[in-house]
């Protein structure tokens, strides 16, 4: 019997997973269906419940219901239980919902596989400090950066993701104005501000030579933050359409224990 997986989320329609999740079934030889549901605002444990009454395997969770998901959990792993957003459940054959949280993995992994740029002993700069920010903390701080600066308009929110992270590793955080005169060999863009071509408040002079910047956002052309790292010294430029790619195929082992190859994905989406 082909095993069923989907996507929920409010909105959903422009979700690429199950093209993503198609290519990853065809390449591997997997026997899955991969759909998209939209789940009611008011109603997401019910549509969770109904996926699985009806034989679903797991589930892919985007916005607005990352953090209902890591409620409804029974067991998280580490970096879902310290980002307090699950985008990944895989429901057990005991009954377990096991809770889950790729995107760290999937944005480490396009910039070190993809990219060719190791973090160890780098400088890494976080801008943001929301459910995205918090979903690849962990995984940014086990690829040992000499130094990780979480900037944010609300300087309290960086501070308590400092005092929440600072066990992993060396993790610092406040406002945009503390980065004046401080280098940065990656620089990542974890907050929205993409989504309406503003700009996070950056200083000039944040990227070292040889640097990375990169959006999790992804689109046409290049957003208002890449523009910015262009004209300011970034020698690199990349958006978040392989970190969305990656954050799939780790999800994809999770449940079928086989890594998809993501290099043709990115590709296509690239294309499309």
């Amino acid at each position: 019997m082909t095993d069923r997986y989907a996507v929920v989320g409010n909105p959903i329609a422009h979700s690429k997973s199950p093209l993503i999740h198609a290519e990853f079934a065809r390449q591997t030889g997997q026997d899955m269906a991969y759909t998209a549901i939209l789940a009611p605002l008011d109603d997401f444990a019910g549509t969770v419940k109904q996926f699985r009454a009806e034989g679903g395997k797991g589930l892919n969770v985007t916005v607005p219901f990352k953090q209902e998901a890591w409620k409804l959990a029974t067991r998280l792993t580490d970096r879902a239980r310290l980002a307090e957003a699950v985008n990944t459940l895989k429901f057990e054959p005991d009954g377990t919902i096991l809770g889950d949280n790729t995107d760290g993995a999937g944005l480490t992994r396009d910039i070190r596989e993809n990219r060719g740029i190791p973090f160890e002993g780098k400088r890494v700069l976080l801008m943001g400090a929301g459910g995205a920010a918090r979903g690849v903390l962990l995984p940014l701080l086990l690829q040992k950066p000499e130094r990780l600066v979480i900037a944010n308009r609300t300087p309290e929110k960086a501070v308590e993701l400092e005092r929440r992270f600072a066990a992993y590793g060396p993790v610092e955080g406040g406002d945009y104005a503390r980065l004046a005169g401080s280098l940065f060999d990656i620089g990542i863009n974890a907050t929205s501000s993409s989504l309406s071509d503003a700009l996070p408040p950056l200083p000039q002079g944040v990227f070292a030579p040889g640097a990375l910047a990169y959006d999790m956002m992804y689109g046409k052309g290049l957003t208002p933050f890449l523009q910015f790292a262009q004209t300011h010294g970034a020698e690199h430029l990349a958006d978040g359409l392989g970190m969305l790619v990656e954050q799939a195929a780790e999800s994809f082992f999770l449940w079928r224990g086989v890594r998809p190859q993501t290099s043709s994905v990115i590709a296509k989406l690239k294309q499309l």
